[in-house]
């Protein structure tokens, strides 16, 4: 079971993976979590060089970087705990992209990305994902106070054009896609992501925590 974690920076995602790995864990699933870009040593240098505030780079850049660390994630370590049978559970993949590179930076063709994301991955998609959507104002209320990354610099167009881009995704696949209401509580949240995981895998509902 490969299962994803996505939305504007802000959403609560990353929580929300820690608490899902939590109670899969205590009902007998061995799990891994990990983020992209990172989760490797040469996925994590391309990550600091793509978040820093001070770095400059060009669009067509950017895009190539993420999907350099996300090819090396597949390859070191998602692909061979998905071998072994462990459940993984990933912050962001390869919609990310999609959103950011090619909706907000309007960088290449929707079409062209889906090409990248087959290419890098070898075909490789999630089971599930969840999209936690909030909108733009209450995902900078959430972040006021943190120093924010390169990508969180960003204008406030360029996060809300990520966000319809997210939702537009979750309407094109709603088998594969599910979006939550990301402005309930985290508690809310994590009940409505665990609902939806029972219902597709019925067998990890019955398990008992330990």
């Amino acid at each position: 079971m490969f299962i994803t974690f996505e939305g504007i920076d802000g959403s609560g995602k990353s929580t929300q993976m820690r608490h899902l790995a939590t109670w899969l864990q205590e009902r007998g699933q061995a799990v891994e979590t990990m983020r992209d870009p990172g989760g490797t040593q040469v996925a994590e240098q391309v990550r600091t060089l793509l978040l820093d505030p001070t770095s400059s780079l060009d669009n067509r850049t950017e895009l190539f970087l993420f999907a350099a660390a996300r090819a090396q994630l597949v390859a070191e370590r998602i692909r061979p705990a998905l071998q072994a049978g462990r459940v993984v559970l990933c912050d962001r993949f390869y919609d990310s992209t999609t959103a950011y590179q090619g909706g907000g930076r309007n960088t290449v063709p929707r079409a062209w990305l889906h090409s990248l994301h087959e290419q890098t991955t070898g075909g490789l998609m999630p089971t599930r994902t969840y999209l936690i959507d909030v909108p733009v104002e209450e995902a900078a209320r959430r972040r006021r106070g943190e120093s924010d990354d390169r990508m969180e610099q960003e204008a406030w167009a360029f996060h809300e054009r990520v966000r319809t881009t997210y939702r537009s995704l979750a309407e094109e696949e709603p088998t594969r896609v599910c979006c939550i209401d990301g402005t309930q509580s985290p508690v809310q949240v994590q009940g409505a992501i665990r609902a939806d995981l029972k219902a597709i895998w019925p067998s990890v509902g019955a398990g008992t925590p330990s």
